[in-house]
């Protein structure tokens, strides 16, 4: 296992092409658990194609940059085991208005490596265009830890400062239970079929006593506590929301999502797991396109 950042930096990514039906897009909110109150036009939106305002679920963009990831291992110059790769943080930002279907072409690149002395940060970058008009609609980065293949004499990269939670009550609370099928469920919703999440041998192998949660889903869970608390079920109040991965969750787990608001354009939030310490999600904000609605405490 080793790296040839230079190599690995200059390696072009062929783009992918990904079309994207309303049963997709229903298909990726049912695997985040909308729909939990069936006949609320609210939730209906995202999961009833015939609904007036039928609507995608903003974090759906992550979808487009998964192809991309499961081709790392295949890059010149960057040489690891697939098992040794955690995703670490990933950042979404929409560009366009949310499309419900369509063919998207996604470009990708490796934007840095950072050599963390027990192993490298590799950031991943994607931009997911409208096929038809040219757009871009969606930006993903996602940080990568690979283990093992750090100490190679690399730059560390700067540490931007994290998320700071407010001293201060929650604004939000919102609790909800994930299904024991949620990482079924996601693999296809989600379009991320690691084995991690459903295979209990490859599990087992992982050191963790059953298939867990995908960190994207959890972060699915989150987008839909923000848009349903702050943004009445607007998917247009989204701009970008972003977050890290910090501990595991297993299908079933209540996940707990905190937010505070901390000014018309911005929120930021953290989640948990009912029943058990830390923090799964942290370092985590949501930025909104203009002026969200205002919420109640609860």
């Amino acid at each position: 296992m080793s790296i040839d950042v230079q190599q690995a930096l200059s390696h072009k990514f062929t783009p992918l092409t990904t079309t994207l039906t309303e049963k997709d897009v229903i298909l990726y909110a049912l695997s985040i658990g909308e729909g939990y109150s069936p006949t609320s036009s609210e939730n209906l939106k995202f999961t009833y194609e015939h609904h007036p305002e039928f609507s995608t679920i903003p974090s759906l963009g992550v979808i487009f940059c998964l192809p991309t990831l499961s081709q790392l291992s295949s890059v010149p110059g960057l040489s690891f085991d697939p098992m040794m790769l955690l995703h670490g943080e990933h950042y979404l930002e929409i560009l366009s208005p949310l499309p419900t279907a369509g063919t998207f072409i996604t470009h990708a690149k490796i934007a840095n490596i950072y050599d963390k002395g027990k192993g490298a940060l590799v950031v991943v970058e994607t931009i997911t265009q409208d096929k038809s008009t040219g757009k871009d609609v969606f930006l993903n980065r996602a940080s990568l830890f690979i283990r093992g293949i750090g100490g190679f004499g690399g730059d560390r990269g700067s540490q931007p400062p994290d998320v700071q939670i407010p001293k201060k009550p929650h604004d939000v609370v919102h609790m909800e239970r994930t299904s024991p099928q949620q990482a079924l469920l996601y693999r296809w919703g989600g379009f991320d079929l690691n084995p991690l999440h459903a295979d209990p041998s490859m599990a087992s192998l992982g050191g963790f006593p059953q298939p867990i949660l995908h960190g994207l889903c959890s972060l699915g869970f989150a987008t839909r506590a923000i848009l349903h608390n702050f943004c009445k079920g607007d998917p247009s109040l989204i701009k970008s929301i972003k977050a890290r991965f910090t501990k595991h969750v297993f299908p079933g787990d209540s996940l707990i999502t905190e937010i505070w608001r901390i000014s018309s354009s911005k929120a930021v939030f953290q989640c948990k797991v009912h029943g058990r310490s830390g923090v799964v999600l942290s370092n985590a904000e949501v930025n909104f396109a203009h002026k969200p609605a205002p919420v109640e405490k609860l």
